[in-house]
């Protein structure tokens, strides 16, 4: 089940004018990890503030940064391990931050039992990234999608930021699916790894 990771293709068409201006500037792709991650950093502000129309803007602003520097690095001919590194590094980094906002947002809103939901949720949603390294470190491919990837967390936040209510249920179902997510991708790690 791949989730919204399977609107991936699609995302990347929309950013294909940005990919050849990266490749005919010789662009690295490493720029533009980081311009996700400043997306994320001004998302988590947003999302701290309870803006959730822009934190929608800025969280498209970093999976866009995450899509485009796989894309540019490939168009280039550039992809190389280290770039690897520092893409999952951004990754979580912007993951962090956003789950940091939410926690302060709650926080306020909710008190200190929210915020200890948000960090069980944070680090509940790193184990499908965990399961998926530890894997690409055995051999496998890099497994990404969902049932509850990257774009549903950002999604999850995103709700919880326009309906603070609905935050106890929306943390519990993305520590449920985070944890569905883990084990679908373990299922698929020991297949292919057999």
């Amino acid at each position: 089940m791949r989730g919204l990771y399977a609107l991936k293709p699609w995302y990347t068409r929309r950013l294909d004018g940005i990919v050849r201006w990266a490749v005919d500037r010789d662009v690295s792709p490493d720029v533009f990890t980081w311009l996700g991650v400043l997306s994320a950093a001004a998302a988590g502000v947003a999302i701290a503030l309870g803006s959730w129309p822009l934190a929608l803007l800025l969280l498209a602003g970093r999976l866009a940064g995450a899509n485009l520097d796989g894309a540019v690095a490939r168009a280039r001919g550039v992809s190389r391990p280290w770039g690897f590194v520092i893409n999952e590094l951004g990754d979580r980094i912007s993951d962090l931050l956003m789950f940091a906002g939410l926690a302060v947002l709650l926080g306020r809103l909710q008190g200190g039992a929210a915020v200890g939901f948000v960090l069980v949720a944070a680090v509940v949603a790193t184990l499908p990234t965990f399961v998926s390294l530890a894997g690409a470190g055995a051999g496998a491919p890099r497994l990404n999608g969902g049932p509850f990837g990257k774009t549903e967390r950002c999604l999850a936040v995103v709700l919880m930021v326009a309906m603070p209510g609905l935050s106890p249920l929306l943390l519990a179902v993305t520590v449920g699916l985070s944890l569905a997510t883990a084990s679908t991708r373990l299922r698929q790690l020991r297949r292919a790894l057999a």
